[in-house]
Order: C-alpha cells, then structure tokens, then sequence
C-alpha cells in the first residue's frame, strides 16, 4: 500500500539521519585520526602518507606511534611517561568537576522540578542564560574573578579576611571552579528532565509507610533519577576529560592535561602521528568504557522487557 511505503520510508529516513550524522561528523574524522596515528612522517612537513609500501609488497604501520605513550625513552618504566601522567591528571579532574557539578546541580534541578509550572520555563531560561556569552570570555571572566588583585581577594582584604593576596589563579581549585561554572547546566538539565516526571504519588506513599522525608528522597527520588545522573555525569565527565582552554587560562604547569599535550605535538613539535595516537587513545578510553556499561543495562534491562511481554500476552497461559 502507497501509505504504508510512505511510513517505511519516513522511518528509514529518521533512522538514517542520525547514522549519516555520526557517519560524517564522527566515524569520518575517527578514521583519518586513526589512519595519520599509523603514518611515519620521516622528516616530511604533511602526514598523508601512504600506509602500503608498492615496492616492497608491504603494509607499514608505525605502531610506535601507540607504544611511545606508554613507554619511556632511554629503557624508563613503564607507564611512567608525561603522557600517561596527563590521561590520569584528566581523568581526575574531569570526575571532580563531574562530581562537583552533581553536588551543586541537584539541588538545582530539583528545585525547578518542584517549582511553579509557570516559574520554570525562566528558571530554565536563567539556567541556559550562561550560552548566551562566549565561552571564551566566561574564562576569563574568571581570571578577573580569582586574579591576586581580582574581586575575590579584594573582597578578602577588605573584610580583613587576609593582610595579602591569596594565590588562586594557575592552581587546581581555580580550574576546578571554571570547569564547573562552565559543564553545571550540562548536569542541571538531564537532571531536570528526568526529575519533573517523578510521580509524587511515590513520595506520598513513602511518607504514609512511615520514611522520613530524607530517607524517601534516598530511596525513592534517587533512585528513579538514575537515568538523569548518569547522563548529566557523562555529558560533564567526557567533554571535561578532553578540555584544553580551561586549563589553558585557569591552570597553572603542574596541571598539564591532555588536552593541551595533544596541542603541543600537533602544533609545537609538529608530531601528527603521536597527537593523533594520543587522540585515538583518548577516545577510546572514553568510549570503550561507556559501550560497555550500556551494554551491561541492556543486557539487565532485557529479562525485564521479556517479563513485560509476556505480561501483556494475550494468549491462554501454556497455549502455544
């Protein structure tokens, strides 16, 4: 039928939008990554080389591209290198700004969810008002903020808090506070949307069992935001892992991540092969994990649609 043609090719169409998205804007540049971290540039100025070698039948791989990461020059140990250090340096911060930015959004996306229905759209809107500014001026909007003669310690003095500047800029705290300024409305608003279809009715009935009003909100509103927290901590916890302005303009040398280690081979050493590796690396430690654990919701996920189903069978119990 014409109309069912109609409808499998609007499905198809939606389908494939998405794929052709990832396929162009992600696969696509992966693979190139991928493709320049196997190059050996020599001492050649551009890294598109051919990988198979036409007169010795050979296909050339420089997989010290991969293995210099992770091992020392000059017979150093093992995993003790300056890049190693910058993926764990990441991956710390990036899960302390994740966490500060759940600590702090939480209350904020349960205040919006429990507010007036015809106060939330400007809470959301005070909430998103941040991505109206350039990000880049926000940094530095910081930089005024926590400078030795910025707002903070001026206020210090003046409150005779302290008799001299207190050095906050080009420290850990201060690329914390800038990394959470800027990722909390990534946490705030998956926390929100999953937080305003709570069925208070749940609440009540706890109340009713006798659980106090804390003890509800650790067993019944937590739990049923699992979704909102999960994805509120990856939307902050991956983009953070790779952030390179922030800790640029906020961070002082000892915070070298490897974001910025990425920069320095690509555009100071003019090493394409070793910061595409580093790259390639960086994202498959970001997305194995993530692949793996939604994998692992599927697959717990699964008995329970199984269930479903067969709950709503309508077919005679043993009736084949």
């Amino acid at each position: 039928m014409p109309w069912v043609r109609r409808l499998t090719l609007g499905r198809r169409f939606v389908i494939g939008l998405p794929f052709a998205w990832l396929t162009v804007f992600f696969l696509a540049p992966f693979f190139i990554l991928l493709y320049i971290s196997l190059v050996d540039m020599g001492r050649d100025i551009h890294p598109f080389k051919p990988l198979w070698d036409s007169q010795a039948g050979v296909l050339r791989l420089k997989v010290e591209n991969y293995l210099s990461i992770f091992r020392a020059e000059a017979g150093g140990p093992l995993f003790e290198t300056v890049y190693v250090s910058a993926y764990l340096r990441s991956i710390g911060y990036a899960f302390a700004t994740a966490f500060l930015c759940l600590v702090l959004g939480y209350p904020f996306a349960y205040f919006i969810a429990r507010s007036q229905p015809g106060v939330r759209p400007a809470l959301l809107m005070m909430v998103m008002l941040p991505f109206w500014t350039s990000f880049l001026l926000r940094v530095y909007a910081w930089k005024g903020i926590l400078a030795d003669q910025g707002v903070v310690n001026q206020l210090l003095m003046w409150c005779h808090i302290t008799t001299e500047p207190v050095q906050m800029l080009y420290t850990s705290v201060s690329m914390l506070v800038g990394m959470t300024y800027v990722y909390l409305p990534f946490m705030v608003l998956p926390l929100y949307a999953t937080l305003v279809k709570l069925d208070l009715r749940l609440l009540e009935a706890a109340k009713d069992l006798g659980a106090s009003p804390w003890k509800a909100f650790w067993l019944v509103t937590v739990p049923l935001s699992k979704a909102g927290i999960v994805a509120g901590f990856m939307l902050v916890f991956i983009p953070a892992v790779g952030e390179f302005v922030i800790p640029s303009l906020l961070g002082g040398p000892e915070n070298l991540m490897v974001g910025r280690v990425v920069w320095d081979e690509m555009f100071t050493s003019n090493n394409w092969p070793r910061a595409s590796a580093l790259a390639v690396s960086m994202i498959a430690l970001v997305v194995v994990p993530l692949a793996l654990y939604y994998r692992h919701l599927g697959n717990a996920a699964q008995p329970i649609a199984d269930g479903r189903a067969a709950d709503l069978d309508p077919s005679p119990k043993g009736v084949t």
